[in-house]
C-alpha cells in the first residue's frame, strides 16, 4: 500500500478505515501513517529537550527563569487531513511533508518580550537547529492584533533507518500575548469565523492592552531586578 493510499483511504472514510480493504490492508494504513507521524513526534522530542535543559539551567545556575510554560503537540491524522483540505494540496505524504510545517508543534510561553527574543536566539544558534522561516507578528501583529513570534527549524531524527529532517514549528510568546490568544481562539471556534464586528474591535483593542501591559511589567522588571529583561 503506497502513502498517497494510506492517506487517501483515511480521507474516503472520515478517519476511519473500512471495506473494502482486508484486516491486512488496514494494519499497513495504519502501520504507514503511525512512522509518518512518529517521525514528527521524535522531532518534536528533539526540541523539547533543548528548550527543558535551557529551563532547567535557568532554573538551577541561575537567578531569573523566563520560560513559564511549554506545551506541544503532533496533529492527529483527522485534523492533519482537515489542513491538507483546506490548503487544497494532495493527500500523499511526500506532498504533506513538503507543504504543511506545524504537524509537529511547541509553544513557548515567557515572561516578557526580550525573552522571547532571548530564547529564539538560544535555540535557533545550535549547530543542529537550522531555521527554515520566521514570523515575527511581535513587531508586525496580525490586523485582528495577534502577536508571537513564529519560526520553523528543521531538526535531525536518527532512526534505524537513517537520519530524517523533520520541521518542527515554534511559537513564542508572553503570558499576556498567550492569554489573549486563547480568548479569540475561542470566540472564533464558537461563531465559526463569522464573529461580529464589534467584538473583532474589542479583540483587537485587547491586543493593544496585552501589548502594553508587556510593556508595563517589563519596565517593573528592569526597576525591580536592574536587567534588560
Amino acid at each position: 500500500m503506497t502513502e498517497s493510499t494510506a492517506l487517501e483511504t483515511i480521507a474516503q472514510a472520515g478517519g476511519e478505515v473500512t471495506a473494502p480493504f482486508s484486516p491486512d490492508q488496514v494494519r499497513a494504513l495504519r502501520h504507514e501513517i503511525q512512522r509518518f507521524l512518529l517521525q514528527y513526534e521524535f522531532g518534536l522530542r528533539e526540541i523539547e529537550t533543548k528548550l527543558s535543559i535551557l529551563r532547567d539551567e535557568f532554573l538551577e545556575l541561575q537567578d531569573y527563569n523566563p520560560i513559564e510554560h511549554i506545551s506541544s503537540r503532533v496533529k492527529s491524522p483527522e485534523s492533519l487531513l482537515d489542513k491538507v483540505a483546506r490548503k487544497g494540496i494532495g493527500r500523499d505524504l511526500d506532498t504533506i511533508r513538503t507543504h504543511i510545517t506545524d504537524i509537529a508543534g511547541i509553544r513557548v510561553t515567557c515572561s516578557f518580550v526580550s525573552d522571547v527574543y532571548r530564547l529564539f536566539d538560544l535555540l535557533t544558534r545550535q549547530d543542529d537547529v537550522t531555521v527554515r522561516t520566521v514570523k515575527d507578528y511581535i513587531a508586525d501583529p496580525k490586523p485582528n492584533g495577534y502577536q508571537s513570534l513564529h519560526a520553523v527549524v528543521d531538526i535531525p531524527v536518527f532512526l534505524s533507518s537513517g537520519a530524517v529532517t523533520v520541521p518542527v514549528e515554534v511559537q513564542f510568546r508572553t503570558v499576556a500575548m498567550d492569554f489573549w490568544a486563547s480568548l479569540e481562539h475561542k470566540i472564533h471556534y464558537k461563531y465559526r469565523a463569522a464573529v461580529p464586528a464589534g467584538l473583532t474591535d474589542e479583540l483587537r483593542e485587547a491586543a493593544a492592552t496585552a501589548a502594553e501591559l508587556d510593556a508595563r511589567m517589563a519596565r517593573l522588571h528592569r526597576e525591580l531586578h536592574g536587567t534588560s529583561g
